[in-house]
């Protein structure tokens, strides 16, 4: 496990990295990979949608070109500060601070359940992404932008130290070990490394 998939050291990463995020973030998750990802989605106009590790709300902005029904859950106070800052406290987004792995929701409660650059840091992804197909409907889809493993041996153990980075084998197995169907994948980056992140979009089972 790496040095930052630990909640409070990942909460202290970011109570310095809110800071310069919105500087830093393009040159590594821009917009034209977050339309790439958003693309992939089914979002209809008025749609519900949970954007889970919301961060200083990149990703919020782009669902909100698609629905007016934006919901952002961050545990990091210092990253939605900076969201709030940039779309109001309660609208035209409700802000919440949770935990990934313990959503402060009711079962079915969206339609769609987005996390772009939060997954790595979750100590146990699985059970995350079983709580994100709780609140999803029955046929609802999650998606999820991570880090996507280095090619390089000597990245690999850099990778490794620091935070989660996965393959699309690896994904495909935590999407099916909790409890997903219909799991695709996507390498997808910017210009200078156009495989640096990996999106899996996926359903809840509409029959169960």
């Amino acid at each position: 496990m790496g040095i930052l998939e630990d909640k409070s050291r990942a909460r202290l990463f970011y109570k310095y990295l809110s800071k310069v995020y919105d500087t830093v973030n393009p040159f590594i998750w821009n917009e034209e990979m977050r339309d790439e990802a958003l693309a992939m989605l089914d979002v209809a106009e008025g749609d519900r949608v949970l954007d889970v590790g919301c961060g200083t709300g990149f990703a919020t902005e782009g669902l909100l070109e698609h629905t007016q029904n934006v919901h952002g859950l961050d545990q990091s106070v210092h990253q939605l500060e900076k969201a709030w800052d940039k779309l109001g406290k309660h609208d035209p987004v409700s802000f919440y601070r949770g935990d990934a792995e313990r959503l402060p929701f009711e079962d079915d409660s969206f339609d769609v359940v987005w996390s772009s650059g939060s997954i790595e840091y979750w100590p146990n992804p699985v059970v995350a992404l079983r709580d994100m197909r709780r609140v999803v409907k029955p046929g609802g889809q999650v998606l999820v932008v991570g880090p996507n493993y280095p090619k390089s041996s000597v990245m690999q153990k850099v990778a490794d130290a620091i935070m989660l980075f996965y393959d699309r084998e690896e994904a495909d197995r935590m999407f099916r070990e909790a409890g997903y169907t219909d799991i695709r994948h996507r390498e997808m980056g910017p210009n200078y490394d156009p495989d640096i992140a990996i999106t899996t979009v996926a359903r809840d089972p509409v029959d169960e």
